[in-house]
């Protein structure tokens, strides 16, 4: 069993509420959640309107193919545009 975790930073332009901050996170996780087989949730920075990290897990019995579906994930997160990304880091264990 393959396990690939991907923690991802955003930066909310624009954003002046912790509602607003919700708003997009919501859009981004349910479009992410159709789209691929993963699990996602913010992880860190609960309390601030334009950062927000969220995390991402996936489970296989690949390498390769976690690593391929994070990086799809972070391709996907990115080309929405509603947050821009300030950087990721993908962990396979």
């Amino acid at each position: 069993m393959v396990i690939g975790v991907c923690k991802i930073e955003l930066f909310l332009h624009g954003n002046d509420s912790l509602k607003g901050k919700r708003q997009v996170l919501k859009s981004i996780k349910d479009r992410v959640k159709n789209n691929f087989n993963v699990s996602i949730a913010e992880v860190d920075d609960n309390d601030k309107w334009q950062i927000a990290k969220i995390g991402v897990a996936a489970v296989s019995n690949e390498k390769g193919h976690v690593n391929s579906m994070l990086n799809k994930v972070v391709e996907f997160i990115d080309k929405m545009h509603l947050a821009e990304m300030i950087g990721y880091n993908i962990e396979i264990y």
